[in-house]
């Protein structure tokens, strides 16, 4: 049986990069997936594409900074798939700068879609989880947000607070019988990345003690553990997919 038959998952920033990975990995294990993205062209897309090859999916053009947009997005899923057993908060921006250069707008914005946005979701969808009494919350962060990254200074605290969320929840949500974990990729090859040149990616793969980018696939891979019953003592954590650079 695959390990995530009969389970709906709403992915966050599902167009593109790991987002899409997981969306992927998840319905090749038999979930159905709501893909919610900003980018209504992109998503609508690759989720025309994904059900030409068989899957059961929707996408759903959400505003995550947008609590009102959120929880229309939460109960149109619950319409369309029945329940909700699976929420990864994948969607988030940069906006790099160091303090001395930072707007407070690039502050502002980087916080809201990162760290508030995650606040709407989760809120919006642990109704229907505390209901089944089951759920899956994974959130995703950083190797920046363990390490902290020169110019980055918004996104790092961005993604060390989704760290000290997730350990909050983890505590607050357990009797309901939902988990919350972490995921925290560093150098992983997407199509942002690999838009990098040359000489900056050997850099970072310098970084690792693999001595290689992440592939997407390893990402989601970790994702997919997270969210299936293998993972159902596990909450509170988070895992490091970053070939070794925290090491």
């Amino acid at each position: 049986m695959k390990r995530l038959q009969g389970r709906v998952a709403i992915i966050t920033g599902a167009a593109q990069g790991i987002g899409l990975g997981i969306a992927r990995k998840f319905m090749d294990e038999g979930a159905k997936v709501a893909l919610w993205d900003i980018n209504e062209e992109k998503g609508e897309a690759v989720t025309k594409l994904l059900l030409s090859q068989g899957f059961d999916c929707a996408f759903f053009q959400v505003n995550t900074t947008d609590f009102k947009a959120v929880t229309a997005a939460t109960q149109a899923v619950v319409h369309r798939f029945g329940k909700v057993d699976i929420l990864i908060n994948n969607a988030g921006i940069t906006r790099d700068a160091t303090l001395k250069k930072m707007s407070v707008e690039q502050w502002d914005q980087v916080l809201n879609v990162n760290l508030t946005g995650v606040f709407y979701c989760t809120k919006a969808v642990y109704p229907f989880m505390e209901e089944k009494a089951y759920g899956r919350i994974i959130n995703a962060s950083s190797v920046v947000g363990l390490q902290g990254n020169f110019g980055q200074g918004n996104y790092a605290a961005t993604k060390a607070g989704l760290i000290g969320m997730t350990q909050s929840w983890a505590r607050e949500f357990g009797r309901k019988g939902i988990t919350v974990n972490c995921v925290a990729p560093g150098f992983i090859a997407t199509e942002m990345l690999l838009t990098i040149p040359e000489k900056v990616l050997d850099i970072f793969k310098g970084k690792t003690a693999l001595g290689r980018l992440g592939e997407v696939e390893e990402v989601a891979n970790v994702y997919c553990f997270l969210a299936s019953d293998e993972a159902s003592f596990v909450t509170g954590t988070t895992i490091s997919v970053d070939g070794g650079v925290a090491v």
